[in-house]
């Protein structure tokens, strides 16, 4: 009776899938939110969910937009989208947004400044709160935006917060990474030159019209004189205004001509294979720390491990080891 009734769950548990992935690749908004929300909160079927829908992924084109704090991303994604919508296109739009201290969720500015797209069933939009993660995305981008990508979309745009030096993590998902600079943001160029300037593939000027427009150009391109990409591509310089959409159709041209390179020269391939190398690292990692967490350490021992380290008991070096190599028996 027992074993009847755990096969009739298990039957049951496993057609609830089935149909939310069919839901999921249908493109229904409530199963689409439902998705996204256990795989931000990483609850128990997000992991059979993931697997039941990566092999329906690969398909849509994943750009990322970054850039500092007040470069009119959201504004600029907003019109990207508009203008992919006028080609049939249709959009999911990840915005990872700066997290509340009093909830934990995100502080949804991106939202607001899209909400004119509501009532378009061709773009799904999904704000993301960053919960404590470096690098301009949530830990769970990814995910959602395969959960997107086997949505059937085209596109999927992926905004990051805005923190500026250190925000690189886009271009370990994104295939197409666009860095927006702004003129008169104190020495331009110069501020955000950490990283961030070596991991675009377009520049966009945006608010272009303002003074130090040519000035921000200029200095781009003394920075590519002086190193050029292994691939050969130059990124292109797109000037854009757009809070009236100046610039827009220059910026969707210049990421179409870098998807028709990234195929001729077969480079769209070994991008996918490098991006899959660091991702699963980065996964193995969290599993693993999870492992750890759950097997070795509660509460109580981690502030016991850390009084006996405070107090010098103990090397943090020799404890380390020892939680690791329990976690390794364990696995042989």
């Amino acid at each position: 009776m027992t074993a009847f009734f755990s096969s009739f769950v298990t039957a049951n548990t496993k057609s609830d899938l089935n149909k939310w992935v069919e839901q999921v690749r249908a493109g229904d908004p409530r199963a689409l939110a439902r998705a996204i929300s256990a795989v931000e909160n990483r609850s128990r079927e997000s992991l059979p969910l993931l697997k039941a829908l990566f092999p329906f992924t690969g398909r849509a084109r994943i750009v990322g937009l970054t850039g500092a704090p007040g470069a009119g991303k959201s504004t600029l994604v907003d019109q990207l989208a508009r203008e992919y919508r006028k080609q049939g296109k249709t959009i999911g739009i990840i915005a990872v947004d700066p997290t509340s201290p009093y909830t934990g969720g995100a502080i949804l500015g991106d939202r607001i400044r899209m909400q004119s797209h509501y009532a378009d069933a061709g773009i799904y939009i999904r704000s993301m709160a960053t919960r404590g993660s470096l690098g301009g995305l949530a830990s769970t981008t990814s995910e959602v935006a395969a959960v997107l990508d086997a949505s059937g979309r085209d596109l999927v745009m992926v905004e990051t917060v805005g923190v500026g030096q250190d925000e690189v993590d886009i271009v370990r998902l994104a295939e197409i990474t666009v860095v927006i600079l702004v003129p008169g943001m104190g020495d331009d160029v110069q501020t955000i030159k950490a990283g961030i300037m070596e991991i675009a593939d377009i520049f966009v000027i945006n608010k272009s019209d303002r003074e130090g427009a040519e000035r921000v150009e200029r200095e781009i391109r003394a920075m590519q004189s002086l190193a050029t990409r292994k691939d050969g591509w130059t990124p292109p310089i797109v000037k854009t205004v757009a809070s009236d959409g100046t610039g827009i159709v220059d910026l969707a041209e210049a990421i179409s001509s870098y998807e028709q390179f990234l195929k001729q020269s077969n480079l769209a391939l070994q991008k996918r294979v490098q991006n899959w190398r660091q991702r699963l690292i980065e996964m193995l990692r969290d599993s693993l720390l999870q492992r750890v967490v759950r097997e070795e350490l509660s509460d109580g021992a981690v502030s016991r491990y850390a009084t006996e380290i405070a107090e010098h008991k103990r090397d943090p070096y020799s404890l380390v080891e020892e939680i690791v190599s329990k976690v390794g028996k364990q696995s042989c």
